[in-house]
């Protein structure tokens, strides 16, 4: 597939192994180019839902990559030119059952739904509801990252949406600002995240999906039911971006969503854990997955505890130690022997 997804540590792809296997990729160049349309056609239908597509030639050349993360489908596509459009013979077939969130990464789009028109450049977002016809035309050659969201968990009316369809949402402040690079980079790096982070971060995204939603149809997302929640959730996803940063402090998170520190506090009062408690449990989780992943002696437990924003070796030592009952050299020599001896009669 042409590039989409970014550069990653070689150590983190060892501790994507898991996750790696939830994402599929399809690409038209797997079978004969007269037969490209028709596999791309059938793709569509199987990872999105039906289309018609139309392009100048002949011939398509396109890819896809799908990944499933909990209740969010995340589809990459990079397309040549062309055409699309949902059809109402599509929509009877019923497989409309979610409302996309279409990120433009390169290229650009028009995009044709109840009655309006919109045209997104790279970095805009678009909504588009999968009941209700719908045309788009691609100029030139594109790459989109679609985001399908069950209709349900944006927690928005049949009005509301038909109000969201064919507008432009550009980064340029609010929640589209935070909304846009958080999107483009989940897309590009779901396949690193092991299955329960991968679930946890597609709730954060829904979230803050479903806050700008509300945003856009004139409602205030902090006085909606569960706002505290979806503060919560984009709290934890900025947590979890920059958690290998020794100086994410508690100061730092509130300040970066414009809260107190005490109010921020309060948001995890119904946790089960204090948000230090819950960060250093995150890291600690990190630090195994990666001292696991590690050849033997081609990194040290102190430059691991560094990594994932640990400043002393024996504070971190001592929460480890805290949490699993061992030293983390004792659990690494311990995970090793437990390899090792995996043929081993019982």
């Amino acid at each position: 597939m042409p590039t989409v997804t970014g550069s990653l540590e070689e150590s983190r792809r060892h501790q994507a192994l898991s996750a790696r296997s939830r994402a599929q990729v399809l690409t038209t160049r797997s079978v004969p180019p007269r037969e490209s349309l028709d596999f791309w056609h059938d793709a569509v239908l199987a990872t999105l839902v039906g289309m018609d597509i139309a392009t100048e030639g002949g011939t398509y050349d396109a890819a896809m990559r799908i990944d499933q993360l909990g209740d969010l489908q995340i589809t990459t596509v990079e397309c040549d030119p062309g055409r699309v459009h949902r059809a109402p013979r599509f929509i009877a077939r019923g497989d409309g059952r979610d409302v996309f969130v279409a990120l433009q990464s390169a290229g650009r789009a028009q995009i044709e739904q109840d009655g309006r028109t919109a045209a997104l450049r790279a970095g805009d977002i678009g909504f588009c509801e999968t009941i209700r016809p719908f045309r788009t035309t691609f100029p030139e050659r594109f790459r989109l990252k679609v985001f399908a969201i069950p209709r349900s968990l944006l927690q928005r009316s049949e009005a509301d949406l038909q109000r969201l369809t064919a507008r432009v949402l550009r980064p340029n402040g609010g929640l589209p600002a935070l909304l846009a690079p958080l999107l483009e980079r989940l897309a590009d790096t779901s396949e690193t995240y092991a299955t329960p982070v991968a679930e946890r971060l597609a709730e954060d995204v829904i979230g803050l999906v479903a806050a700008t939603a509300a945003e856009q149809v004139g409602e205030d997302p902090a006085e909606l039911p569960g706002a505290d929640r979806v503060l919560l959730h984009r709290i934890k996803t900025f947590v979890r971006w920059h958690l290998s940063d020794a100086g994410l402090t508690p100061q730092v998170i509130a300040r970066a969503h414009g809260i107190s520190v005490r109010y921020l506090h309060r948001l995890f009062e119904a946790e089960d854990s204090t948000l230090c408690q819950w960060i250093r449990e995150l890291r600690l989780d990190e630090c195994r997955r990666e001292l696991a992943a590690q050849a033997p002696g081609s990194v040290s437990v102190a430059q691991v505890a560094r990594h994932w924003g640990f400043t002393s070796s024996t504070r971190f030592s001592k929460a480890f130690r805290g949490s699993f009952g061992m030293s983390p050299t004792d659990w690494v020599d311990r995970q090793r022997a437990g390899h090792a001896g995996g043929d081993a009669p019982c």
